[in-house]
């Protein structure tokens, strides 16, 4: 018998949408991995330490190296007062999200998660045990429902989790909004599960602020980097997890049973990369946000109607107006398979899918292959 958890989860839409693109040969826009922008450095130390080793297990906590690395462009970029001992390497922020849910939640907890949600929250914390309870944000502007939040909150809430930059929808949280949720968390002793994996790719002088600054909350506080995103090697699967030891403690016995380690050689090379001047850093801001440029005002120009992301790897289209059948998911598949262009319907990030009408692009692309993209769309709303 299977576990009732996953035997009620469905094929994730990125497998179903990058599988569709696989079988038309479309541009695949919907899966959010990037091209072309990995740091030379970055390579280079990898293949420096699979030539030096070692090669068995490193620490279960991650190579004291990365662990201080980690900290300290916590405190270079975003002013985070944290060292070494804060810090936990995890496969991947998945992993790390799961570690979390695993460590913090007990069974019949409620967990605050905010729509659009990405997909692995809620069965993660469902097999902790715990309840994801949604709260919807709103289009176009998507700012936080105050009230619905705190309408939400029961004595069985026991964790919210933030994710900012946001995706799907390339939000930055700003100070009132985490002022607001410092606050809740005060009120109701709660505590925070940060998802924070897209902190280098915020755009327009905008800034990454975390919950993990405001001092009166920081011990409630677990934050997730990803270096899949901060260096544009998700197949790396490395991440993060910073936390007072109150919570990092628990958080530490759940990932000493899930992977316990990760692999010594990535861990050395991310460290290196941690320690790349700001010129590194900006640069890859500069490079998606120009990427993200050509494909906003490309699909404005051919129809949608496309704000452009103050962060993230990911441009959200309204197609209300390009498609009178207000199914996202439909509309995907048609796209994909008469356009040749792949991306995700808006709807898979909502448990109900009770809200339509948006995709999801991803920018994080090639020029040329977004241009390539916008040409089929283009000639695609020529022939409807």
């Amino acid at each position: 018998m299977a576990n009732s958890t996953f035997a009620e989860v469905q094929t994730s839409i990125f497998e179903i949408v990058s599988g569709l693109a696989r079988e038309t040969n479309a541009i695949n826009l919907g899966q959010g991995f990037p091209e072309g922008l990995e740091p030379p450095e970055l390579i280079e130390a990898a293949v420096q330490a699979l030539q030096a080793g070692p090669h068995q297990y490193p620490p279960m906590m991650g190579l004291p190296a990365l662990r201080r690395a980690v900290a300290e462009n916590a405190r270079r970029f975003f002013g985070l007062d944290a060292d070494a001992d804060n810090v936990m390497v995890t496969s991947g922020a998945t992993e790390a999200l799961a570690d979390c849910f695993f460590g913090l939640l007990n069974p019949g907890d409620e967990v605050i998660v905010f729509e659009p949600v990405y997909d692995s929250y809620a069965p993660i914390i469902r097999r902790a045990g715990a309840v994801p309870v949604p709260v919807q944000l709103s289009p176009p502007d998507w700012r936080l429902p105050f009230e619905r939040v705190a309408a939400a909150i029961t004595p069985r809430t026991r964790a919210l989790v933030v994710n900012t930059p946001m995706n799907p929808i390339g939000k930055v949280f700003d100070h009132d909004e985490l002022r607001f949720l410092a606050d809740l968390m005060l009120r109701h002793d709660l505590v925070a599960i940060c998802d924070e994996v897209y902190e280098h790719l915020v755009f327009d002088g905008a800034r990454h602020t975390s919950l993990f600054a405001l001092p009166e909350v920081r011990d409630r506080v677990a934050r997730i980097g990803s270096a899949g995103k901060s260096f544009s090697v998700t197949g790396w699967k490395v991440g993060y997890v910073m936390a007072e030891a109150k919570l990092l403690g628990p958080i530490a016995r759940a990932h000493q049973f899930v992977t316990f380690t990760t692999p010594p050689a990535l861990q050395a090379a991310v460290a290196v990369g941690l320690g790349l001047p700001e010129s590194y850093f900006s640069g890859l801001k500069q490079a998606l946000q120009g990427r993200r440029d050509l494909l906003t005002d490309g699909l404005n120009r051919i129809g949608f109607v496309a704000r452009p992301a103050t962060a993230t790897y990911f441009a959200v289209a309204d197609v209300a107006g390009f498609d009178g059948a207000d199914d996202d998911l439909a509309f995907c598949r048609r796209m994909t398979q008469e356009a040749g262009v792949a991306a995700i319907p808006l709807s898979a990030f909502y448990e109900k899918r009770d809200l339509r009408g948006y995709v999801r692009f991803c920018f994080a692309k090639r020029q040329d292959t977004l241009t390539r993209a916008l040409d089929q769309l283009d000639r695609w709303r020529s022939r409807a």
